[in-house]
C-alpha cells in the first residue's frame, strides 16, 4: 500500500482578513526577518498578488523581488505591503 503525500499549500488555507492577520501575527512572534518575508509573500500569494499590487501601490516586479528568497525590501515597502493585506505594524 503507497501512502500519497501532498504539499501543504498555507495560502490556500488564509481565506480572510482575520486568517492572513493571524498568520502575520504568529510568524512575528516565532519567526526572525526572513521568516516574516516569507509569511508576506504566502499572504500576498492568498490575498491574491495583482490586488496587494494595486493597494500597495508598487509594480508585480517590486513585490515579487521584495518577497523572493534573495529580497532585501526596504521599510516602506514592507508597511505598504502589509497595510494591503489589511494589517498594521505596531510596536508593543
Amino acid at each position: 500500500m503507497s501512502l500519497k503525500v501532498r504539499m501543504f499549500d498555507i495560502f490556500k488555507h488564509l481565506e480572510t482578513d482575520e486568517d492572513i492577520q493571524g498568520f502575520l501575527q504568529e510568524v512575528v512572534s516565532t519567526g526572525d526577518t526572513s521568516d516574516f518575508i516569507h509569511a508576506l509573500n504566502i499572504a500576498a500569494k492568498a490575498k491574491g498578488m495583482s490586488e496587494v499590487v494595486r493597494r500597495a501601490g508598487v509594480t508585480r516586479a517590486t513585490l515579487y523581488n521584495s518577497l523572493s528568497e534573495d529580497g532585501n525590501p526596504r521599510f516602506e515597502t514592507i508597511s505598504k505591503i502589509v497595510n494591503a493585506l489589511g494589517c498594521k505594524l505596531a510596536v508593543i
